[in-house]
């Protein structure tokens, strides 16, 4: 990674910085009571405890900090030491992206993803050291996070080595979130969008729709139609999240960076959510506790990044993806903030709506979706699959392309990048799907904090 790539990426780290340093207004007396916390907390008289005192917010920021740092010193050392075992092993694969190239056809470590997984869950246990001091209550819920959490890390990394079926990749992480819907004790309740309202509530009392979906689910009466409690509908809802999350950035996919770069974006984002609802409303443990996951994610996985950055030294492969979609599962799920979870995801969710006529086979979809690669002008090109002239009118005319053609491009946000913005090089592709992710998630944030007062009346 250059200097200039270095610079930017450290572009969406920024504002969480900046919170963290107003919600720790002195961080050399955070630091000394950090220190005298944890580390003199025995008297040399008796040994009892001569600190009681639980630690402040800013006390367990700097912890967090400092623990996430070295998650970074772990990763980006580590993953030269592991990448020679799986070359032995066999675990790699060559960069598709650079065909006819000499990279092309050097194989490159494979499943990387283990190592920031593995020191993930390192840095996490001591990190828990002083959660579960500061709140003995949410251990249920610590050990559902890491439950889950190192089953979808397992999982992919098995899928790597042994190439799962779909039919797997979707049933597995159903599994996985289990624990998180057991352990999940928030409100079931959504808010109706003011505009909406009167088809449940209308003139003083309940209208016929609204006493007909009053047979599935609890719409509130008092709250004049305002709150439906989805209930078990709404575990339903957030199980299928995790689900998403853990294969939306597995489709999302397949240019050197995209993978890490686009979960650190979404880390970044997740990150300054929690910590403006910390400046708001005061230190939650919810908030605290998702706080800690993303300082330890973004850690590793910047150091991941390093290597993974064109031109890439290793694959992160799935194990990688699923470990991601699935710790920010948890951090939505146990943090309380499933809905503005999915407002970071707007571009995994468009790749995944514009790619389900070929996720659902109604039109044909190759093994691999990467776009075109020529070595003669080093660039991409979105790739296609075959057709006859007279089939798929319907997505020529979508796409504005002439009803004799004979090849379509592969639906994927990527693909679609290049129709729109033209050849590219992959540095180049990579740097605007993550400008777009940045801007989806300003976007995000928009409709969380200033539209939704409009909508929703919060």
């Amino acid at each position: 990674m250059g200097r200039y790539d270095a610079l930017l990426a450290l572009f969406p780290l920024l504002p969480p910085i900046v919170l963290l340093f107003q919600l720790m207004e002195h961080p050399s007396d955070t630091l000394q009571r950090w220190y005298t916390h944890f580390w003199l907390s025995q008297d040399a008289s008796g040994g009892k405890n001569a600190v009681e005192e639980t630690p402040t917010v800013a006390t367990q920021l700097l912890a967090y900090i400092l623990i996430a740092i070295v998650g970074y010193l772990l990763t980006t050392l580590m993953v030269p030491s592991i990448q020679v075992y799986t070359l032995r092993k066999g675990i790699c694969g060559k960069d598709l992206g650079k065909r006819g190239t000499l990279q092309g056809e050097q194989p490159l470590p494979e499943a990387l993803g283990i190592v920031p997984g593995a020191v993930f869950l390192v840095c996490l246990l001591f990190c828990l050291v002083g959660f579960a001091a500061t709140y003995p209550s949410r251990m249920l819920d610590v050990n559902a996070a890491l439950l889950s959490i190192c089953f979808m890390l397992f999982l992919g990394f098995t899928d790597d080595v042994l190439d799962w079926p779909w039919r797997y990749k979707l049933v597995l992480p159903s599994v996985a979130s289990l624990p998180l819907l057991c352990s999940y004790k928030g409100s079931t309740s959504v808010v109706v969008p003011l505009q909406l309202r009167s088809l449940l509530w209308k003139d003083g009392h309940m209208t016929a729709f609204g006493d007909f979906l009053g047979s599935f689910v609890i719409v509130d009466a008092q709250a004049t139609g305002a709150l439906i409690n989805l209930g078990y509908f709404y575990l339903l809802y957030m199980g299928l999240l995790a689900v998403f999350c853990t294969n939306a950035i597995n489709i999302f996919a397949g240019i050197n960076g995209l993978e890490a770069g686009q979960s650190y974006v979404i880390a970044c984002a997740v990150l300054l959510h929690n910590l403006m609802e910390i400046q708001r409303d005061g230190p939650a443990d919810n908030h605290l506790f998702s706080v800690m996951l993303m300082l330890c994610f973004i850690g590793v996985t910047l150091g991941l990044l390093r290597h993974n950055w064109y031109p890439a030294t290793v694959f992160v492969g799935d194990t990688f993806c699923y470990f991601a979609g699935m710790t920010f599962a948890v951090v939505g799920i146990l943090g309380h903030f499933s809905k503005t979870l999915l407002l970071l995801f707007i571009p995994q969710v468009i790749n995944f709506l514009w790619s389900t006529p070929q996720l659902f086979k109604l039109v044909p979809c190759p093994r691999h979706r990467l776009p075109r690669y020529d070595p003669t002008k080093q660039l991409m090109y979105p790739s296609t699959f075959p057709c006859e002239s007279h089939q798929y009118t319907w997505l020529k005319a979508l796409q504005g392309i002439p009803s004799n053609a004979q090849e379509l491009p592969n639906m994927t946000v990527i693909n679609l990048c290049l129709q729109v913005c033209g050849p590219l090089s992959e540095v180049q592709l990579c740097r605007l799907l993550l400008l777009l992710q940045c801007l989806c998630c300003g976007f995000g944030f928009l409709c969380r904090y200033c539209l939704a007062k409009y909508i929703f009346d919060e």
